[in-house]
């Protein structure tokens, strides 16, 4: 059985949906400034599951309350890293700590070359599963070159 049919990275919210258009990511941004929420915008060229810590592109915008200026930062990212995974992340600050209340995807390299899975049989009847990027086997400047 397929679960990922597209072959699409899937990480945070709308991963098996289409892509975002630009007037929908503002109404997601709006949603999230009226909850009180921070935004930031995050780039990887490596997409590893395990790579939760995206380089971030500028500073978070704590004191935004208007989903233009986020779509402006978001704008340079894209014409800075325009073949780069880009992610916008909201963090909730409530509690008196800045924990992730919503992360998506908005920006893909135009080729996506997936993942492999490893096994590896280890003592016992023991089997150890390992996710491999194959943009990794690439160096980071050449890793979604067309």
């Amino acid at each position: 059985m397929m679960t990922n049919p597209t072959g699409r990275l899937t990480q945070g919210q709308f991963s098996f949906l289409p892509d975002l258009s630009d007037a929908e990511i503002a109404l997601q941004v709006d949603y999230g400034l009226a909850k009180g929420y921070a935004w930031s915008v995050e780039y990887t060229d490596d997409p590893h599951p395990r790579n939760t810590y995206w380089e971030m592109y500028g500073a978070p915008m704590f004191d935004l309350r208007d989903a233009a200026g986020v779509l402006a930062e978001l704008q340079q990212c894209r014409q800075t890293f325009p073949n780069h995974y880009i992610r916008l992340m909201a963090f909730d600050a409530t509690r008196g700590v800045e924990s992730v209340a919503m992360s998506f995807i908005v920006n893909r390299p135009a080729q996506e070359p997936g993942f492999g899975l490893a096994r590896q049989e280890v003592a016992g009847r023991t089997i150890r599963y390992t996710v491999h990027s194959y943009a990794t086997d690439r160096p980071e400047t050449q890793r979604y070159a067309e």
